[in-house]
C-alpha cells in the first residue's frame, strides 16, 4: 500500500491547463496545398478578382447589367474564398455531416451558370459607341473576356 501511494500524485490540474488540450489549432493541409482542387480555387479567386476590379474601374453604376455583372464577380469570388480557407484549414472535417464533394459540385454548377449569364450581359452592355481605344471599353471587354473563362471546373476527379 504505500507503493501505491508513493506512485499516486495528489495533485489535480487546474481547469487553466486542461482548457489547452481541448481547443484544437487551425493547421494547414499540406495535401490540399499540392492538390488540382487548390490550382483550379486559385485560378477561379485570380480570374474572379480580374473580372470584378475590371468591371468597378469602369463608370458601372450607369449601365444596369453591369450591377448584375458585379453582383455575380463579387458574390462567387467572396464564396471561393470561404470554400477556400475552409478545404486549406481543415475546416470541412469538423462539419464532416456536410458532402462537401457534393456542395463543391453544386457550387461549381451554380457558378458556371451564373457565370455564363454575367458573361452575356457584359458582352451585350459593351458599347459599341465607344472608340475601340479608349478605356472603358477595353476594361469591359477584357472583363467580359475573362468572365466567360472563369466558369468553374466541374470534375469530380480532383476532389
Amino acid at each position: 500500500m504505500a507503493e501505491f501511494q508513493s506512485k499516486v500524485s495528489r495533485w489535480t490540474s487546474s481547469p487553466a491547463q486542461g482548457a489547452g488540450a481541448s481547443v484544437s489549432t487551425l493547421r494547414m493541409d499540406l495535401g490540399f496545398v499540392r492538390s488540382r482542387l487548390r490550382v483550379f480555387m486559385l485560378l477561379q479567386l485570380v480570374l474572379g478578382l480580374l473580372v470584378w476590379a475590371l468591371i468597378a474601374d469602369t463608370p458601372y453604376h450607369l449601365y444596369p447589367a453591369y450591377g448584375w455583372v458585379m453582383f455575380v464577380a463579387v458574390f462567387l469570388w467572396l464564396v471561393t474564398i470561404v470554400l477556400f480557407n475552409l478545404y486549406l484549414f481543415q475546416l470541412h472535417m469538423k462539419l464532416y455531416k456536410v458532402p462537401w464533394p457534393l456542395v463543391l459540385m453544386i457550387f461549381n454548377i451554380i457558378a458556371a451558370m451564373l457565370y455564363v449569364t454575367a458573361f452575356i450581359a457584359c458582352s451585350a452592355a459593351v458599347d459599341l459607341t465607344y472608340l475601340k481605344v479608349t478605356q472603358p471599353y477595353n476594361q469591359r471587354a477584357v472583363a467580359s473576356f475573362f468572365a466567360c473563362f472563369r466558369s468553374p471546373q466541374v470534375d469530380r476527379r480532383i476532389w
